[in-house]
């Protein structure tokens, strides 16, 4: 048996809310954690630019689910 499938903007919809999730998420923990660093600018520096990009990782297994078209209908054999 195969999972049902999800029209294509429910699951738009269901993904846009879970990639605000990621993100609210994303940004609470790393901002709690810089009062944690050590008071270097490089090192703010560095930490924020690779947290800055680093919550593209997460979210590209939801985006591409998001995308993906739906299969098409089968209207039989003629």
């Amino acid at each position: 048996m195969s999972a049902p499938l999800i029209p294509a903007r429910p699951r738009k919809l269901i993904g846009s809310l879970a990639v605000m999730v990621v993100l609210f998420a994303w940004i609470w923990v790393f901002t709690s954690l810089y009062d944690r660093l050590p008071p270097n600018r490089l090192v703010h520096l560095v930490y924020f630019v690779a947290l800055g990009m680093g919550w593209v990782l997460p979210v590209i297994p939801l985006i591409s689910w998001m995308g993906k078209a739906d299969k098409p209908l089968d209207v039989g054999q003629r």
